[in-house]
């Protein structure tokens, strides 16, 4: 997770440092820059499955294309 301070995602194209005048930030909203060792963990075992089953959709393919 990657802090996003800098960017507004209230869906109406803005990327003004919270200063878009579109509302959604209020006056006391928190997003968090830093993860736990938890989270990170977490999210890095997601990222693992996503790549092994990428990889076994190419080696899938492989196989179908060389027949």
């Amino acid at each position: 997770m990657s802090c996003n301070r800098g960017s507004c995602d209230c869906k109406n194209d803005c990327d003004c440092d919270c200063e878009c005048g579109c509302g959604c930030h209020g006056g006391h909203h928190f997003q968090r820059c830093y993860q736990t060792k938890a989270e990170q963990m977490a999210e890095l075992e997601a990222y693992l499955a996503d790549l092994k089953a990428e990889v076994q959709a190419v080696e899938e393919r492989l196989v179908d294309l060389r027949k």
